[in-house]
């Protein structure tokens, strides 16, 4: 039989640690965006030496767990480099989280941007434009439309994904919910409890990228 009464009195308190769960993941989400951006036009562009290296980039952290990754930026690279000693789980946890998902989001995004009709890349060179403009006021804007359902999946995967965190001593939603129950020992209380915590945003989420795409797609729409 459940506890509902002690499931009840422990949701302010693991809703108390939620803001850092969602500040780890929206800041991990605008480097990794970035980064995807930077990385995607790299590979489009076939840029000599740099498409090799973000080939090499994008092969190791998609193809390495992120808990390997974390442990790695948190426990390994401080052994050779000792201005690391000194990084907290917090930010390691965040520059695991964008790096592991900037590999897969610039795969998508490059893939948004081979998708965009060619003519269309014809017509603004034979205009005039640069390479930089083409790319800032053509190609980027549209493959945004096109890539943003898949972006905002990667970020309900981070939101979830910041729960490995508690694997480098952060005491985020996950950490806090580990706590608690190992003193009270009401493990399944507790984990259902956070379990449908995070049910709820994800749902919430998936809401707004429905609302989203609709927005998006009204210009297109006849």
């Amino acid at each position: 039989m459940l506890n509902l009464e002690y499931m009840w009195g422990l949701l302010p308190v693991l809703l108390s640690y939620l803001p850092l769960t969602l500040q780890m993941a929206t800041i991990a989400m605008v480097f990794a965006l970035i980064l995807a951006c930077l990385l995607a036009v790299v590979r489009v562009s076939r840029v000599p030496v740099l498409n090799g290296l973000s080939l090499l980039f994008i092969s190791f952290f998609r193809g390495t767990p992120l808990l390997v990754q974390l442990f790695l930026f948190y426990y390994g690279l401080p052994q050779v480099i000792s201005s690391l000693i000194a990084i907290t789980g917090v930010t390691a946890a965040v520059l695991g989280l964008t790096l592991h998902f900037s590999a897969y989001m610039a795969e998508s995004i490059r893939a948004a941007i081979v998708g965009i009709d060619r003519s269309q890349t014809e017509a603004a060179l034979s205009i005039g434009m640069t390479q930089s403009q083409l790319m800032r006021r053509i190609i980027l804007p549209q493959a945004t439309r096109v890539a943003t359902p898949t972006l905002m999946n990667y970020f309900i995967d981070m939101i979830k994904a910041t729960s490995l965190a508690f694997t480098l001593g952060v005491t985020e939603l996950m950490g806090a919910t580990q706590k608690e129950a190992a003193g009270s020992f009401l493990y399944l209380e507790a984990f259902l409890l956070v379990a449908l915590i995070y049910w709820v945003i994800v749902e919430m989420l998936s809401w707004g990228q429905r609302r989203l795409e609709i927005y998006l797609n009204k210009a297109y729409q006849r």
